[in-house]
């Protein structure tokens, strides 16, 4: 290749070429560096003067990749940490209510009703084990599996109050059919079926949201660059050096283009993303108040206490018309017990005031929730400002990937179909990715719960991080039994199954049911990818 002529015209340009050369000879290893040559043999950089290799090229190409790969890495970890210490923050905060909650019961009801609720403690802890699993994601129905509490505790105490009648199983059946109409606990069965639901509906929405969000993002921070941006991220970062042009900083529309069209199926999160948040801060109105997730949460022990209160006050008028209604069961002489057992204390509780702690959680969630709303479209930006040390200026002194000098080209759209025209990046606007269309499907899916939610609607689940591949931070089930309904007639020895939440570890799930799903991990933030680089390192930061 013929050496450039010696040109006392050239004399200053030349030697900052040679500087230049010389600097990018210390970063890379080749061979010719410091010496000036015709470019003919250049792939991706423009075809005039240059001090690289093919060799110095290709090296040069894969760095400018790894370094945009391991910015859009740190940009999405730092999103993912954001979600999941929100997830924690709040999923802790109402794990902590509906154990303080178990924590009164045990604590208060057997001083209160002595063996009306010692004998009964299991079916108490079943309750709050069921209601732990359905907040964690479990495929229950909660208002029957209230419901199905509610008559084995009628039954229970039923046969404790009278222990002297027995009770063949077709009586108790009488005796469960009467209950809706003879009320033997009062309104508490019934409010607690009308305010549960939608306060753990509303509470486990929101936690799945976070969930969800964070596995989208760390799914798509492993979507591969294109080898067309590559090439047009080299052109950007790398080119100018190897032309030899010294301080030659991208220009600010160059540098935005290349990454726009690096970036369209990224871009193309942004309405579904935006869709997701917004639910997402509108589903915490139904935090607060009388009928609040909060409240409601905190004060499950409240109804119990009430319902047996409301038992106890109306055992003669609930035994009257149970006789009438079942007939007169004869009388058990041999019965161990008396035929009138002494009643048991009540028991007043008072529902606690709200801590704040909630609201400052919310509050801080939902901030951050809207300052991460333009997260995909504004990504290209982000990274021309914060991770390249772009031109601060369109001027005539930036470079615009040929040389020095103004970026004529206007600015592309967000998204995919925005790309067609684009100057720097030849994208096949017709040939979408298809990780990231499942991940805005997955969005979709997740922004129709939390808007079912908050109609107080328990729309069907199914886990946003199942993509068939295996992977994930979703544990999965080995067989299908995640899927199936928990029967509200089976015993309660069964085993309630449950699904897995992206995000979300199900840590009072695996203590209370052995045969739930694997829980999932918490978040599987990315392993920082530290790249050691030569001093030359001249563009990103």
């Amino acid at each position: 290749m013929p050496r450039i002529p010696w040109d006392q015209r050239n004399l200053l340009g030349r030697a900052e070429r040679l500087a230049t050369c010389t600097a990018l000879k210390l970063s890379a290893a080749g061979r010719g560096f410091g010496e000036l040559r015709v470019g003919e043999h250049l792939r991706i950089c423009p075809q005039g003067y240059t001090c690289c290799t093919s060799e110095m090229e290709e090296n040069l190409a894969n760095r400018s990749q790894a370094e945009l790969e391991s910015s859009l890495r740190d940009s999405s970890r730092a999103l993912q940490t954001m979600l999941a210490t929100q997830l924690r923050g709040v999923d802790d905060h109402f794990q902590q209510l509906l154990n303080n909650s178990e924590r009164v019961l045990q604590d208060t009801f057997p001083g209160a009703f002595g063996e009306l609720y010692t004998q009964n403690a299991q079916a108490f802890g079943d309750l709050y084990t069921e209601l732990r699993l359905y907040y964690h994601g479990a495929n229950l129905h909660l208002e029957e599996t209230l419901a199905e509490f509610w008559a084995r505790l009628l039954e229970h105490l039923f046969r404790q109050l009278h222990p002297q009648l027995p009770l063949p199983d077709d009586y108790l059946d009488c005796l469960g059919k009467q209950a809706e109409t003879l009320r033997p606990f009062g309104d508490a069965p019934r409010e607690l079926r009308l305010r549960a639901p939608r306060a753990f509906v509303a509470a486990r929405a929101f936690i799945q949201g976070l969930g969800v969000a964070g596995d989208v993002v760390r799914k798509v921070a492993q979507v591969p660059l294109s080898a067309e941006c590559s090439r047009a991220v080299m052109r950007l970062v790398y080119c100018a050096r190897c032309l030899g042009v010294p301080g030659a900083r991208p220009c600010p529309d160059y540098c935005r283009n290349v990454l726009k069209g690096c970036l369209a199926n990224q871009a193309d999160l942004d309405a579904e993303w935006r869709n997701l948040l917004d639910s997402m801060v509108l589903i915490t109105d139904k935090f607060w108040g009388p009928s609040g997730a909060e409240n409601i949460i905190s004060s499950i022990h409240v109804w119990l206490a009430e319902a047996i209160n409301a038992l106890q006050d109306n055992r003669d008028l609930l035994t009257a018309k149970v006789i009438q209604s079942c007939r007169n069961p004869k009388v058990n002489l041999q019965g161990s017990g008396p035929e009138e057992k002494p009643r048991q204390g009540k028991l007043v509780l008072q529902e606690k005031p709200s801590t704040g702690a909630l609201e400052i959680l919310v509050s801080e969630a939902k901030t951050q929730l809207r300052d991460v709303q333009d997260f995909w479209i504004s990504l290209p930006g982000t990274l021309c400002s914060e991770k390249m040390a772009m031109s601060s200026a369109s001027d005539d002194r930036c470079w615009n990937g040929m040389a020095k000098g103004r970026y004529l080209p206007e600015v592309m759209g967000d998204g995919l179909a925005n790309q067609i025209n684009n100057p720097e990046v030849e994208v096949d606007i017709t040939k979408p990715d298809m990780t990231i269309r499942q991940q805005i499907m997955q969005l979709k899916i997740m922004t129709n719960r939390l808007r079912g939610a908050y109609g107080g609607n328990d729309v069907d689940f199914q886990d946003a991080s199942d993509d068939g591949s295996g992977s994930g931070s979703g544990g999965g089930c080995l067989d299908d039994t995640c899927g199936r309904r928990v029967s509200k007639k089976s015993s309660s020895s069964r085993t309630p199954l449950t699904h897995t939440l992206p995000g979300l570890s199900e840590r009072e799930g695996q203590k209370t049911s052995a045969a739930s799903c694997p829980s999932p991990h918490t978040f599987l933030l990315l392993p920082l990818l530290t790249l050691v680089l030569a001093a030359a390192r001249p563009r990103w930061r």
